[in-house]
């Protein structure tokens, strides 16, 4: 089956050197580029992270230092990485919570603001666990007949996730060949943010998703106590969930103008 694709669909995947969104880092980084003739181009990058990987990282993905001693760092290679970007939707597998997140930041790091307006989004594992809950060697099994023998490798990640996403417009009649729709369908409740840690109410207001605020409209919140925005601004979140908030800060600031 070929995508039905208005404009360039780019499947990511990351290999890092942890899972803490705002503080650690890409060591390498696969993408295939999906135009809509088809056609497609792919590449993997392997960059310096600038810190040590852990042990227990390596031992899921097989990098280590000296592997990455001698690379580019993310900085060196972000404008034509975000060239790359430029103009395109966007897939992966957990990429909504994970991928796409991580990318920000580290984009963040050098100045340079990665928009992500007017784009959409596929997670296929959004997709696969809507439908049969399980993981990308699971899922490749299911949709692909094969064994996913290089799990962990991001071009292996990422030619799977492509595969996937196929498989499943296979196998689902109901799932339409359409971006527009497929990135709604592989979104996990009414996010407002990529982390969902600001959601749409069924009232459609932006509401805080965690802590003691979950619930409460952002509105209200951003009222009744400005500093629960500061200490957002210089907390763990990431920087898109920060973007967004500050949005919405400036949003609710004008209307009372």
């Amino acid at each position: 089956m070929k995508l039905k694709l208005e404009r360039p669909l780019i499947f990511f995947d990351l290999e890092t050197t942890g899972t803490n969104i705002t503080h650690d880092r890409i060591v390498e980084l696969s993408y295939i580029k999906v135009y809509p003739d088809g056609s497609d181009e792919r590449k993997t990058r392997r960059l310096n992270p600038e810190m040590p990987i852990p042990a227990e990282s390596t031992a899921i993905h097989h990098i280590t230092d000296a592997d990455v001693a001698n690379e580019p760092t993310f900085r060196q290679i972000a404008k034509s990485l975000l060239e790359i970007f430029e103009g395109c939707d966007i897939a992966g597998y957990n990429s909504n919570k994970f991928d796409v997140p991580v990318l920000m930041e580290e984009f963040g790091r050098c100045g340079i603001n990665f928009d992500i307006t007017g784009r959409r989004f596929i997670d296929v594992q959004n997709i696969f666990h809507k439908k049969e809950q399980r993981t990308l060697i699971a899922a490749y099994k299911f949709y692909c007949g094969g064994d996913l023998t290089d799990a962990h490798s991001a071009l292996a990640d990422t030619e799977a996730t492509y595969e996937v996403l196929l498989g499943q417009l296979d196998k689902y009649d109901d799932l339409e060949n359409d971006v527009e729709y497929l990135a709604k369908f592989s979104s996990v409740g009414r996010n407002v943010d990529l982390a969902a840690r600001i959601v749409l109410n069924d009232k459609d207001e932006p509401v805080f998703n965690f802590g003691k605020h979950k619930g409460k409209t952002v509105k209200d919140v951003l009222r009744r106590e400005p500093s629960f925005y500061d200490w957002i601004m210089q907390g763990d979140f990431p920087k898109n969930t920060k973007d967004v908030l500050t949005q919405l800060k400036f949003k609710y600031a004008a209307k009372r103008k």
